[in-house]
């Protein structure tokens, strides 16, 4: 049986495929070929990331499919609902690269808060004929310690967040309209333990309660923060949008910086994905990465592991 990874998967997830006795093939097909390619080649199981989409139209040019497989957590780039009526197995990892995204957000969070973004544009330039004045323009950093994250959003991922908060030193306040309490377990490399209780509270008191924000939520038809929630927060505060496109709206973003309700924000994820804004891009307020959260090497190597594990349950 044939496995298409379109998007790529790691050599582990190729390994323990090809142990099971499926051919697995990395060529990536552009989206127009995907049918012809799947049809030509008896393609069983296909594998996306992000980049490539799963339509009704393709799922019904491809009677050979049985099981759709994301890399990854979110599938808003897969007809979820219409596949599984079609018979077919719909599956993904939603643990895999939980921790590998929290670690970008906090990447990110330290870099705002010390200005490490500018700082790594300007030194360059600057760093030989106006060392001074860089020094004094970025002198006015903040600690995370003692600081409280705000967690919208509070499944895999923002836990895996919040416990990177809970072990910098940061209060957690979270909103999850599905989620009442948590339980945190964190692992120390002696073998210790700790664990928190998180009760989840309210948006609204989370954004008048958080010194930094970060989101972790499903793609969705309108905001999760617009120019309504900025108003609710406070003055200077950090954001970072590690998790869909969309859930911010960026225009409103940009005037909360310009108008010094947000101090600074960082974005991994944009509306308008692989061509974002010009005026996010030039933006000096902005931490910017080409939405790569879950790409580690370690992240890579639980998705393509756990995804050969649930084809190889599925099919044998």
């Amino acid at each position: 049986m044939k496995v298409l990874a379109n998007d790529g998967i790691s050599q582990s997830g190729i390994d323990a495929l090809t142990k099971d006795g499926f051919e697995v093939l990395t060529t990536t097909v552009a989206q127009e070929q995907l049918a012809n390619y799947i049809n030509e080649n008896n393609i069983v199981v296909l594998l996306v990331r992000s980049a490539t989409t799963v339509r009704k139209d393709l799922i019904d040019a491809c009677p050979s499919l049985k099981i759709i497989g994301r890399g990854g957590v979110g599938m808003d780039n897969i007809d979820v609902a219409y596949a599984r009526e079609k018979g077919l197995h719909v599956i993904n990892t939603p643990a895999a690269s939980s921790h590998s995204v929290a670690e970008l957000v906090f990447g990110h969070l330290y870099g705002l808060a010390r200005f490490l973004h500018n700082s790594n544009r300007e030194m360059p330039l600057e760093g030989d004929s106006n060392f001074k004045g860089l020094k004094k323009a970025y002198a006015k950093g903040t600690e995370l310690k003692g600081k409280t994250l705000g967690v919208l959003g509070f499944g895999r991922i923002g836990q895996a967040t919040a416990k990177v908060a809970l072990g910098a030193g940061m209060k957690v306040v979270a909103f999850d309209p599905f989620i009442e309490k948590v339980n945190l377990e964190l692992d120390f490399f002696d073998g210790q333990k700790v664990n928190f209780d998180i009760k989840t509270i309210s948006k609204e008191e989370v954004l008048k309660q958080a010194d930094f924000l970060t989101l972790h939520v499903p793609a969705q038809d309108g905001y999760v923060i617009g120019e309504a929630e900025f108003k609710l927060m406070k003055d200077g505060a950090i954001l970072v949008n590690a998790a869909r496109g969309g859930v911010v709206d960026e225009l409103a973003l940009v005037k909360a910086i310009e108008s010094g309700k947000i101090a600074r924000a960082a974005l991994d994820v944009f509306e308008k994905e692989p061509k974002p804004e010009m005026g996010l891009l030039m933006n000096p307020s902005l931490s910017l990465t080409p939405h790569t959260g879950a790409a580690t090497n370690e992240a890579q190597d639980r998705i393509g592991t756990e995804l050969a594990q649930q084809i190889s349950s599925i099919l044998l």
